[in-house]
């Protein structure tokens, strides 16, 4: 019987000419498409550490003080990503700020940027009543000295701006000299951030791993409020450089103190028991409460537990709450670790 008998006469010609060398291939090969992107093995992206996936006990690790309940143990797994070694600082939002003002400020109008991108410094002043916020109002964002502070008065909408930037900031560069796009920043999922800040110590209390909050020399081992009306027994009064104190075990600064991050997810007090257990996330865009992670500053030890939730309203902007960004890794397998 002819093998061709019933084909169309388009891929008869088609098959002829694939046999004859015309296709791709010498022997018109299944060998994939021409032409693409070159893709090295993903590199750590600057300023940002691997953080291994793996599965975990996410959940309190000790007593639920509040008797909130919306924190229960649950095992989950989570993919490989990057995220950032610090929390993001002044200097660094300010590189985006600039990028804004100088690119984007005909598009997006002045007043946009000024009231919805540009730091809030009047919440160093709003926060807290009968407070002397006003030097920090004027000096904490504008002035040198604080450059490698992390960026306060940011709210959830900033944070995820300052994502789509500054993915598109590194993106241009790769397109430059023809390299494929990395996926993109963005703020890690409330699951990712918990994992990342137990730096693989499962039920980890703390970043560090112990239950305790100095260290064998009675050094404080995070930027938090020790006790009623004592904020500078760690050596900082307010915020403190990022990476002043010692990273988890994951080479992460500041996963518990210093200032609260934002994460991805909307808050729910559900969660726990609704979404899956793989990569487990809660996008929520109806609902205006986000996740806030990680104590600040002003917070007691309670807040700076791996396991403790909070939230914030997603238009809020605070002085006690900032956000580091994170990264999917492709193209290699779950647990993969890149040095």
């Amino acid at each position: 019987m002819n093998k061709f008998f019933g084909l169309p006469l388009f891929a008869i010609s088609a098959l002829i000419l694939g046999g004859c060398g015309f296709g791709k291939g010498p022997q018109g090969d299944l060998v994939g498409a021409e032409d693409r992107p070159e893709f090295n093995p993903q590199e750590v992206p600057f300023g940002m550490v691997p953080c291994p996936g793996g599965t975990f006990h996410m959940g309190q690790t000790d007593q639920d003080i509040s008797a909130s309940m919306v924190n229960m143990n649950k095992q989950v797994t989570i993919a490989g990503f990057y995220m950032d070694e610090t929390e993001i600082t002044n200097n660094e939002y300010r590189q985006f700020m600039n990028a804004i003002r100088q690119d984007s400020i005909d598009v997006l109008g002045e007043e946009y940027v000024m009231t919805e991108l540009y730091p809030d410094t009047t919440v160093w002043v709003r926060d807290f009543t009968y407070h002397m916020g006003d030097p920090l109002m004027e000096y904490y964002y504008t002035h040198p000295a604080f450059d490698d502070y992390p960026v306060v008065g940011v709210d959830w909408f900033a944070a995820k701006y300052f994502c789509n930037w500054r993915t598109k900031h590194k993106n241009a560069a790769q397109e430059e000299v023809g390299l494929a796009a990395n996926p993109n920043f963005r703020l890690p999922s409330e699951a990712e951030w918990e994992y990342a800040a137990r730096g693989g110590r499962d039920l980890a209390t703390y970043p560090w791993g112990g239950p305790y909050l100095r260290n064998s020399k009675g050094c404080m081992l995070a930027n938090f409020k020790p006790g009623r009306g004592d904020y500078a027994s760690d050596g900082y009064a307010y915020t403190s450089p990022v990476g002043a104190f010692f990273p988890n075990d994951f080479g992460l600064y500041d996963m518990s103190g210093n200032v609260a991050e934002w994460c991805d997810d909307a808050y729910m007090e559900a969660s726990v028991p609704v979404v899956w257990d793989m990569n487990p996330t809660n996008p929520d865009d109806n609902e205006p409460r986000k996740v806030v992670r990680g104590g600040s500053w002003k917070d007691i030890a309670y807040f700076l537990e791996t396991g403790t939730r909070n939230f914030e309203y997603q238009d809020s902007s605070r002085s006690f709450i900032g956000f580091r960004t994170a990264m999917i890794q492709i193209g290699m397998g779950t647990n993969s670790r890149l040095n």
